[in-house]
Parts: structure tokens; sequence; C-alpha cells
């Protein structure tokens, strides 16, 4: 075990590494993409249209497989909670609000390609898990690329550079490892780092784990951003060059040849009035505006008329929709999602054209499915609850496919009756379902049994009170040996007989 001092200073080479990197996808991801190629001297009004060519798709390609990821249970591996109970797991899940806070950490790791959730016990006691920001965040590894849980974490709570000079305040990160938190001072230039604190964190492990989207064998993570920062900006000089056509070319142009132009008059001196002079002595024509409610006409036979085309904004167009394409190819989303083209297309083929996301969705559940498992491990061990060292249980996410409900309901009903699939077991499979009507359904189901089982006695005391009625000894005015029943309003018929 390496002293904190060792994790900080690899923590802060890592950052100042990826700094640049970081930036420009958080850059791209609020809108604030490089500018489109425009010649030297450019003016102004260049500069206008280059800064509304600027269109964002960043969000919406990280948000479309994002909206897909929802935890909705966690089942143990061995389930030792009834349906009405909680179990320890989905409480801190609860504690922690992480039912509104998840998306947080899937937009983060999809944007950054890894986001990561601190596990501790707060000063009031409770254990909770909370968001760390991937700017200022590093998990150390001894095998980067497998490891699940890190060697140490470093989160850096403050920059040196962030602080006044005249404070003269240094910077402040934390430090996890396996048993430890550590709280350290350290500066800017050799950054020599002071422990100044250092608790127990409860953990028997490193509580800080981190979310990926994408990793290779050299343990680097990225997102769906960054692979798309290319194509954004040649999406963007698309659009940049369709405005310039739209502004300068795509209008058409009125001619007329043979015609002297009207000049600018104005009063002289000795009262009388003439054409106004520019600073070379010449005529300055007036300016003539065309609408339609004007007309030109002339005297002069041999004046002609004409008009210059605008030019064909079709060939931008067809170019701006297959960078379209290609952003849809690239970062696995559905055309129509891009296009807005959605009309009359059927729940079969939507679910066709989502094959690909649906692939991306279920890579993306494998990869934070761990991670969250390990969050639950990490607060249990706090917690010094049993089930800290359980590696088969898994979280449960809502599905939220484009399938119908009519669609699910067959194909459920068809697993309950031709391959014997319990039906209670197929409750969690149904679109939009939750723990809480999960819970609700089991109780009504656990009544409605008691209810049937009530009903079935009824009836079987009522048959058998009716065989003692029908019994030959009572027809033939003998006196029955069979016991007597008596349910309700039903009378002893032999008796009386």
């Amino acid at each position: 075990m390496n002293p904190p001092s060792t994790y900080l200073a690899e923590a802060l080479a890592i950052l100042d590494r990826d700094a640049s990197r970081l930036e420009k996808i958080d850059r791209y991801f609020r809108g604030d993409h490089d500018m489109p190629y425009m010649p030297e001297g450019a003016s102004s009004e260049y500069h206008l249209l280059a800064q509304r060519s600027r269109t964002n798709w960043c969000p919406l390609v990280v948000e479309t497989p994002t909206q897909a990821l929802y935890v909705d249970n966690f089942r143990r591996s061995e389930e030792k909670t009834t349906d009405a109970e909680v179990s320890p797991e989905w409480k801190h899940w609860q504690e922690s609000r992480l039912d509104a806070r998840q998306g947080v950490v899937y937009r983060t790791a999809c944007e950054f390609g890894q986001s990561f959730i601190l596990t501790e016990r707060t000063r009031l006691g409770r254990v909770l898990s909370r968001v760390l920001s991937t700017l200022r965040t590093v998990t150390l590894y001894e095998d980067p690329a497998f490891d699940l849980d890190p060697a140490a974490a470093v989160y850096i709570k403050r920059f040196p550079s962030e602080v006044r000079a005249e404070a003269n305040q240094r910077g402040l990160a934390y430090v996890w490892d396996e048993t430890t938190r550590y709280t350290l001072e350290f500066d800017g230039g050799e950054r020599n780092a002071r422990v100044i604190d250092a608790e127990l964190h409860g953990s028997s492990q490193c509580p800080v784990t981190r979310f990926t989207a994408y990793t290779d064998p050299e343990g680097r993570a990225w997102g769906v951003v960054e692979p798309l920062m290319d194509l954004q900006d040649r999406f963007n000089q698309t659009i940049f060059d369709l405005l310039m056509a739209q502004t300068y070319n795509s209008f058409n142009v009125r001619t007329v040849t043979g015609l002297a132009p009207p000049v600018e008059m104005e009063q002289k001196g000795d009262g009388s009035y003439g054409p106004k002079l520019d600073e070379e002595n010449r005529p300055i024509p007036s300016r003539q505006y065309l609408n339609a409610s004007r007309w030109f006409y002339a005297e002069d036979k041999d004046v002609e008329f004409g008009q210059l085309s605008g030019g064909p904004l079709d060939g931008f167009i067809a170019s701006a929709e297959l960078a379209l394409r290609h952003i849809s190819s690239t970062t696995q989303t559905p055309p129509h999602f891009l296009m807005g083209q959605i009309a009359n297309v059927s729940a079969d083929a939507l679910e066709a054209a989502e094959t690909s996301l649906s692939r991306k969705v279920d890579s993306f559940r494998s990869s934070f499915g761990e991670s969250w498992e390990r969050v639950f491990r990490i607060a249990l061990s706090i917690l010094g609850e049993p089930g800290a060292d359980d590696y088969l249980g898994e979280v449960v996410w809502r599905d939220l496919g484009a399938s119908s409900l009519a669609q699910s309901a067959d194909a459920l009903g068809k697993f309950a009756e031709s391959l014997d699939v319990p039906k209670q077991g197929l409750w969690p499979r149904v679109p939009g379902v939750t723990r809480q009507e999960l819970s609700e359904w089991a109780d009504l189901k656990t009544k409605q049994d008691q209810d049937m089982q009530l009903l079935a006695e009824l009836q079987m005391k009522m048959q058998q009170a009716a065989k003692v009625t029908q019994s030959p000894g009572a027809s033939s005015g003998v006196a029955s040996t069979a016991p007597k029943t008596r349910f309700g309003d039903v009378n002893d018929t032999a008796a009386a007989a």
C-alpha cells in the first residue's frame, strides 16, 4: 500500500494529461464547438452566420441511450425478504435518492466515458452514495483493464489555482485507499502534499466506484461524444456553407440594360435643383427597391429587363442529410431520432429501427450493472449488513423498449401457457411496472388465494351437507348414522325426518 501523497501525485499527472481532452468533450456537449472554416479577414456577417450554423447533436446522442437506462429493483442471490419488505440494498438506493440521480451517472459516463460514485457514512451516521465530478476524480488500479475494485481513488476538492493568492490557501484533495480516507493539502508548484486528516471509511474496499461506457485493454475509457466531434464539425461546416449560399446566392436578381439609372437630386445654393455629386463630381445614382407593389418601365425600346436565377440549395441539404446518416450509423442512433421522420410507422418497424440502439443499451446495462452491484456491496460493508460478499446479486432494469403493451402481454402469456413458466415470475417483465406495484400485486394475489381457499372450503362443506340430506336412511325414515354437519342456514333434515 502506497502513501496517499503518491496516489495524489499520480492522480494530478493523469488530470493534467486528460485536462484538454475532457474540457473539449465538455465544451462540445454544451454546444461550444470549434468555428467552421472561413477565409481570413472574414466580415462580421461571416462570423454571425458561423455562430448560427452550429447545431448541437451531442446532447441528443447522449440522452437517447441514457433515457432507456433505469434501475427499477435489486435482486439478491438468495432472496431472504418477502415481497412486502425492502432489502438493505434497495433501502440504501432510496435513501441516496438514486431514482432521480442515476440519470446523472449515465449521462456523465456516456459524455466523458466514465463517472464516479462515492459511498460513505455521513456525519449524521447515514450511509449514502453521491456522484463525484469526472473532471476532478481519478481511480487508480493495479490492472486498469479488468479490475473493478480500485486500489485508491483521488478527488480534488480545490485546486491551488482556484483560490485567491492573498488568501495563501493550498489545494485540497481527498484520497481513499482500501481502509482509510485521507485529507491532504498541496500546492501548484512542486505539489508537495501534507496529510491533515485521516479516518477509517468502514469499507473493506475503496468506496469509490467507476462507471464506464467503453474501455480498452489499456484501461482507457471513452463515451459517445468524443467519436462524434469530427462528424459534428463536418455538419456545422455544411450548415455554414448552406447559410452562406442562402444569404448571398439563393435569391433571384433583377437586371436591366440600356437604361440610365435615376440620380439623387438636391437643392443648390441658388435655389435650383440638380444632381447630387460625389467627391469626384459624379452624379450619385439613387437606390431603387423592387417589391410586389412596384414596377419598372422604360420609354426607350432598346431597354431590356432580365433576371439572374438564384443558386440551388439541394446539394447542401443532401450533404447535411448525409452527415446525419453518418452520425446515426456511428453512434447507433435510430435515423428517425435525427431526421424526425416517424409518420405512419408501426411498432414492428420502430423496433427494427431501434435494434442497434437496443444492443447499445444492453452493453451499457452490463457495464453499469456491475458497478451498481459493487456500490451495494460497499454500502452493506459499511453498514455491517450481510451480503457484502454477495457477487451473485443483480440489478433489475426497467423495460423501456419500443414494443407495445399488447405485444408484451401476448409474449408473456405465451411464456406462461406454452413454456409453463409461473405467471407470478413473469410480473417483473411487465413494461413499466415498479417495485411498489409488484408488492401490491403480491398482496392482492395472496388475498385472492385466501379468498379462493375459503370459497373452496365452503363449497366442500355444502356438498357434504347435501350428501347427508340425500342419504338412504333419511329417505326411508331410518335415522342416519352419518355425521351431522351444520353450516350457515343448512338444516339437519335427517333429524327432522
